[in-house]
């Protein structure tokens, strides 16, 4: 499932471009920028559950192709297919849901063959395939392991593979740290509906806050500005201002959200996305409007113990 961080990444991104077209939004479209945006996540998490299958998939493809040759060799004829007969792999390649995701973003033709056919290549080549191949037996860890190994080690590190990625997703830099723990957690338990990455709650917390910061923008200004002391609210980085506003709606509007929670994410997204000044100027900014706010008992938090936002 997408995180509450990426979320929030989502929702300040959709609340950038409504910022830079001066306002200038039809009615629900607002919500169609954020819906794009959670989509382009599923596409990409989709998609590299799609190579690391077709990695596993080409010792098949290998195993034919020299079988095939005019004088083919007795190693040619003997290329082991454990790894096509994946456990894992079958789950996934018959999972409906990630047929139906790939079939209609037409993710397949993607793929870049000769990046695919290395990448194999150098699997087989490692101590884990080897170890993997030389086991008798189909040990449940042993068949996500592999799969993991593929991901972890030939996939990611490879500038090649990332390059080809970005080149495909413009969402990869948002997304890749979240994607390494998407992609891990469905290998451990591949029973994700690649239709549908969102859980219903975190879709109307996505919702709720993009629609809660637009229309208390007004209100949530007038707590603002009078804390940026010789700041002139003009002339504070957009984004800055954007990720303020969106911690103070947490503050008085998503009751089961700690406040300590909402500073230190905004923090790491001001380091992460705004100039190298933020971090500190948010962090300064949301400590002392959350200290007022509490003090004027305008913050009401409930138990969030059983929330999942």
């Amino acid at each position: 499932m997408i995180s509450r961080r990426n979320i929030r990444v989502k929702v300040m991104q959709t609340l950038y471009s409504i910022e830079s077209s001066k306002g200038q939004t039809k009615p629900g479209e607002p919500d169609t920028i954020l819906t794009k945006k959670i989509e382009q996540t599923r596409l990409l998490f989709t998609y590299l559950v799609l190579f690391i299958s077709e990695v596993a998939r080409y010792a098949e493809k290998d195993a034919l192709q020299k079988a095939s040759k005019h004088l083919p060799t007795a190693a040619d004829l003997h290329i082991n297919t454990k790894l096509a007969g994946n456990e894992i792999l079958w789950k996934i390649v018959e999972d409906k849901s990630f047929i139906s995701s790939v079939a209609d973003a037409k993710l397949s033709h993607i793929i870049d063959n000769d990046l695919l056919k290395k990448i194999y290549q150098e699997l087989v080549l490692t101590a884990e395939y080897k170890e993997y191949i030389e086991e008798q037996a189909r040990d449940k860890k042993s068949e996500k392991r592999i799969l993991e190994f593929i991901f972890t080690n030939l996939m990611l590190p490879n500038e090649s593979f990332i390059s080809h990625v970005e080149e495909h997703f413009i969402n990869w830099d948002d997304d890749a740290e979240m994607m390494h723990t998407m992609v891990l957690s469905y290998l451990s338990k591949p029973q994700q509906n690649f239709l549908d990455i969102l859980s219903k709650e975190k879709w109307e917390f996505a919702k709720n806050l993009l629609s809660t910061v637009m229309d208390k923008q007004q209100h949530t200004l007038e707590i603002i500005k009078p804390k940026l002391k010789n700041w002139d609210a003009d002339r504070i980085a957009a984004l800055d201002l954007i990720i303020l506003q969106m911690g103070v709606c947490e503050f008085l509007y998503f009751e089961t959200i700690p406040t300590k929670v909402t500073i230190n994410e905004y923090i790491d997204l001001a380091k992460a996305y705004s100039t190298a000044q933020s971090g500190q100027f948010i962090n300064g900014m949301l400590d002392n409007i959350n200290k007022e706010l509490t003090a004027s008992h305008k913050i009401e938090k409930r138990s969030f113990k059983n929330s999942t936002l």
